[in-house]
């Protein structure tokens, strides 16, 4: 008779173990998209803020970019804890962001001329910022659709006290008993 275990249980005698965390390159993509998740957020706190007042459609828009800073900053909070499930999310909401950004920076530089008010910080340098901001985007798309395919979630059981060297021979190169 098979025996099921819950889902989250382990054997007694083992430990879970994710495998694909431990790689290098696994390590490596986290970082960088904790890195490109924060910049994005940080970013686009810094355009709402600095252009509230000036932003096109009043100010919804720019409490629409308020929302995606703070949903970034909850992203790399996440992905910081090795959720995969958010990767897919953060490169769709990515996706909407380039395009936003897209269609919008030519109006930050168009803003350079008399007559037009200011924003807390110079318009061409808020224009700059949303172009910085455009091509991040893509690159986090890329880089969270490459996380996603490293496959964090994969656990496995191992004997308890195995760590590092689990499956290895011993160090004197003597055959392992069965």
């Amino acid at each position: 008779m098979i025996v099921g275990v819950s889902v989250g249980e382990v054997r007694p005698g083992y430990e879970l173990w994710r495998p694909n965390r431990e790689k290098a390159e696994s390590v490596t993509t986290k970082v960088v998209l904790v890195i490109l998740l924060a910049a994005t957020s940080i970013i686009a706190v810094i355009v709402a803020i600095s252009g509230f007042s000036l932003m096109s459609g009043g100010t919804g828009m720019a409490l629409v970019t308020l929302i995606y800073g703070l949903l970034y900053a909850f992203f790399a909070f996440l992905v910081a804890r090795w959720n995969r499930g958010i990767l897919p999310v953060a490169a769709a909401l990515s996706m909407i962001l380039a395009i936003f950004c897209a269609v919008g920076a030519d109006s930050w530089f168009a803003r350079d001329k008399a007559g037009f008010d200011e924003g807390l910080i110079p318009s061409p340098l808020i224009g700059l910022l949303v172009v910085i901001l455009a091509i991040l985007q893509l690159i986090l798309i890329a880089v969270a659709l490459y996380g996603f395919n490293q496959n964090w979630h994969v656990e496995e059981e191992r004997p308890i006290g195995s760590g590092e060297d689990y499956g290895a021979s011993p160090e004197d190169g003597a055959p392992m008993p069965a």
